[in-house]
């Protein structure tokens, strides 16, 4: 910045303090302050001030420090720095692994340059650069409209990437196959891929625009994708036009089919260009090893104004979410089957396989759990609906009679509501998660007893992944867990082995605060399972059965 337009401040502001009231002091009462001001035309900072790593402000303005050393990065809690009218010359790297910081104020120094690092402060609020000789460039970043902004995504961008690949994830065997009679075993694959439109800066800003580029995630998805290889691929977040153009295509070249449908809300979109960019679920299977039979969307909102019975609760906050659904009935193949092949009647075993992705919003904790209900309530239909076709006459209908692999980005956590009741298969009507809203009348439908204190379903499923194995499927600076599953029936599958999660280290080595990354494509994890279907006795093909 030329000479003539810096300002200087003929006198400097110092802070306001408070001290320790005398009794205090008296009484020997300990204090921890957060704010700390140096002042005095100090040249040289102890190294005993990177050992106070609870600051949250440090204000060094007016001194005649030549520069900052890099140990200022311990200080991991700053959200406010004031190195103002000093003599500084340069800025250290490490300044940019200060990610808390929300106000940075560098006016009234000696800077030329700056280090391309700052644009790692993604939730840095205020800047101040004035003052300084700093290049053309920088300055016409800066004076522009939002240019703090834009100052620190041009850093981020050029900032050279120096980290490692991740190592690859370890797979965790659980237990042996059946090797005394053929028996159907395939892997099953549950991904949130991050759909393009909610990439965006404000919500990953610790992701290079570049890295957050769909054309640059959707590669190393789709490699993601191949080189596990699994036999059925639950996806969510997929964009309308990413499935018809990429997905379907690409897998269908590996020998893949699938199926797709958008959430709710395209059906009222009058645009066709809209509609393109609904994201929504997709499933996809091995054509070598499955037969696709039949497929049903379940849309949450209608099931929700359906079963709504004069409810506001239900109408309100249920019915406005426009999340879906996505079953897919398949029957396995020859090719599914190792250690030989059974009889004909054996070979075409029904396999319904689900996906779904629940609303995302922790305020509406009873909003996923009622959607996951009527989830569970469909499912039952779909397969009553199976039984009868498949057994007519038949006057008992188990809901456990066909397999049942769900898989999802549930938006719950392990110790929710929603996993409390896929697991037990009850929950109680007083549940917390339900906020005690009124949806007593309304969800007792939805249960397999008649009790009125406790909500069920008749469903065996099991969770693939156990306590502990993955600590997160998600990954962001906001939020790290487990809100990924797949589950399957306990009476006819076995899990033989699992994917099992990121190096931890590597996370910290490479000073990885969240996801998408140059290295990760999406915020979510790949989950993978191998399962073992359990033979059936002889029973009739349900593609002879269709009605």
């Amino acid at each position: 910045m030329p000479k003539d337009k810096q300002y200087d401040s003929p006198r400097i502001n110092r802070k306001n303090h408070s001290t320790m009231p005398p009794d205090n002091l008296t009484l020997s009462k300990k204090t921890q302050w957060f704010e700390l001001e140096i002042t005095g035309n100090i040249r040289n900072l102890s190294p005993a001030l990177w050992s106070i790593q609870h600051l949250t402000s440090l204000y060094l303005k007016g001194n005649n420090l030549p520069r900052i050393p890099p140990d200022i990065c311990k200080l991991e809690c700053l959200v406010t720095l004031d190195i103002s009218s000093n003599k500084l010359r340069s800025l250290p790297a490490e300044l940019g692994d200060l990610i808390t910081l929300k106000d940075l104020q560098l006016n009234n120094n000696c800077l030329r340059n700056l280090p391309y690092e700052l644009g790692k402060l993604f939730q840095l609020q205020n800047l101040g650069l004035q003052g300084n000789p700093l290049s053309a460039e920088i300055v016409n970043l800066y004076s522009g409209a939002n240019g703090t902004q834009k100052l620190l995504i041009y850093m981020l961008d050029n900032l050279t990437f120096t980290a490692s690949q991740p190592p690859q994830r370890p797979w965790i065997p659980l237990t042996h196959p059946d090797r005394s009679k053929p028996t159907a075993i395939f892997t099953v694959m549950c991904y949130n891929v991050l759909c393009d439109k909610y990439a965006t800066r404000q919500l990953y800003g610790y992701c290079p625009s570049w890295a957050l580029n769909w054309e640059y995630r959707r590669k190393a998805i789709i490699d993601e994708i191949r080189h596990y290889s699994a036999d059925i691929i639950s996806l969510q977040e997929v964009e309308t036009d990413q499935f018809y153009n990429f997905f379907l295509p690409e897998l269908k070249r590996d020998g893949y089919n699938g199926i797709f449908s958008p959430k709710s809300r395209a059906r009222t979109m009058p645009s066709e260009q809209d509609r393109k960019h609904v994201d929504g679920c997709a499933i996809f299977y091995r054509t070598s090893k499955f037969t696709l039979i039949k497929e049903h969307l379940v849309e949450f909102n209608q099931l929700a104004i359906a079963n709504a019975e004069g409810s506001d609760d239900m109408l309100n906050r249920v019915m406005t979410k426009d999340n879906i659904g996505l079953t897919a009935l398949l029957e396995t193949k020859e090719g599914c089957f190792e250690n030989g092949v059974p009889s004909s009647e054996n070979v075409r075993q029904p396999i319904l396989v689900t996906t779904a992705h629940i609303h995302w919003d922790p305020e509406f904790c009873d909003v996923k759990l009622v959607q996951t209900m009527m989830l569970m309530a469909e499912l039952k239909s779909i397969i009553e609906d199976l039984s009868i076709s498949l057994r007519p006459g038949s006057s008992q209908i188990d809901v456990n009679s066909i397999p049942l692999i769900f898989c999802g980005d549930l938006n719950s956590l392990p110790e929710s509501g929603v996993i409390e009741y896929l697991t037990t298969g009850k929950i109680p009507t007083t549940h917390e998660d339900f906020k005690e809203m009124a949806y007593a009348d309304t969800v007792r439908k939805l249960s397999s007893s008649d009790s009125k204190d406790v909500l069920t379903h008749n469903f065996r499923l099991s969770m693939t992944y156990g306590e502990n194995v993955m600590g997160f499927t998600n990954y962001t600076y906001d939020f790290k867990g487990v809100i990924d599953y797949i589950l399957y029936s306990t009476d006819f599958m076995t899990p033989l082995g699992i994917l099992g999660p990121l190096d931890r280290q590597w996370f910290k080595e490479n000073k990885v605060v969240g996801a998408p990354h140059p290295h990760i494509p999406s915020d979510h994890f790949a989950l993978l399972t191998e399962l073992e279907l359990k033979p059936f006795l002889p029973r009739t093909s349900v593609a002879n059965n269709r009605r």
